[in-house]
């Protein structure tokens, strides 16, 4: 049984339709959060039909299903290869993934996802390892602050931030999301507040997940399970994100120009499976947190 209250899975027929399932085939849901998406592969598949589902949140893995053809693996999907393998799984036929943090995340205050509670300044996806928020507006060095927060966070005022940090933080540490919030208020226009805070957040998460580069890493790692014929459904929710899974889907890199044969034809994996799809009116009247989403299928050549 699927947690919806944890997280309303996204474009749910339209990415799951994509992945043109076969019955007996084996299949991967890479962000499995509130099970919505697995429940929804598991229910096309056959009794031979297998699933394998990632997931390095503990809060996600208490969602798990009960089926003899479903395994969860509570790992960082940038491991896929190695975790399958493990499994004994060299090859599959379709992998889905919906990138964006589940609502459970934002919704749960002392996570420290959202600007919308007071709580300890956090934001790890695995609360079992790594650097916290905290630790990172509180130790990286004013450049360093500046450039995630031009380049995750997409403001232009990103030197002026990463200043009022560091000055901020030799009097006092910077420990929750309101000393953040407090901070950074001033900067922006009253109307646009919690617009920019959100990308700044949005920032610090994807530096202290790693995300960028766990994503580069699995896509990498999918032309070589995907059989021929096998489709990727991705579901993205900034451009940055967006730009990657786009790139790789047309050119099989992330940047320059594709490689192509001695005879000019281009060496890519996969192949455009029709046009970029977005939410309908319907979904976007019941989730509004869908607004951004996008969606982008490849099939393996």
């Amino acid at each position: 049984m699927t947690n919806r209250a944890y997280h309303l899975p996204v474009l749910l027929k339209e990415s799951v339709d994509g992945m043109s399932i076969q019955p007996e085939g084996t299949y991967v849901d890479v962000t499995f959060g509130g099970g919505g998406h697995s429940a929804e592969i598991l229910s096309r598949l056959g009794e031979k039909g297998r699933l394998f589902a990632f997931d390095q949140d503990q809060d996600a893995q208490e969602n798990s299903i009960e089926d003899p053809r479903f395994t969860l693996i509570p790992a960082n999907f940038r491991f896929i290869k190695r975790f399958l393998r493990l499994e004994g799984v060299n090859e599959v036929d379709g992998i889905l993934g919906d990138f964006g943090v589940s609502s459970h995340q934002f919704d749960k205050g002392e996570r420290g996802f959202s600007i919308r509670f007071e709580a300890e300044l956090d934001m790890r996806m695995d609360q079992n390892t790594g650097l916290g928020a905290s630790e990172l507006v509180n130790t990286y060095s004013q450049e360093q602050l500046a450039q995630l927060i031009w380049q995750y966070g997409e403001i232009k005022m990103s030197r002026k931030l990463a200043k009022a940090i560091v000055e901020r933080r030799i009097i006092e540490p910077i420990k929750s999301t309101k000393d953040l919030n407090d901070l950074l208020t001033p900067f922006f226009p009253p109307t646009k507040v919690n617009k920019f805070l959100a990308q700044v957040y949005q920032a610090i998460r994807i530096e202290v997940n790693q995300e960028m580069e766990a994503l580069k890493e699995f896509l990498l790692q999918t032309s070589e399970l995907i059989t021929k014929g096998g489709r990727l459904s991705l579901i993205s929710y900034h451009s940055l994100e967006d730009r990657l899974v786009k790139r790789f889907i047309r050119d099989g890199k992330f940047s320059g120009a594709p490689e192509k044969d001695f005879y000019g034809n281009m060496l890519v994996p996969f192949k455009k499976v029709g046009k970029m799809i977005t939410p309908g009116a319907a979904e976007l009247q019941k989730n509004k947190r869908s607004r951004s989403a996008k969606l982008r299928i490849g099939e393996k050549l």
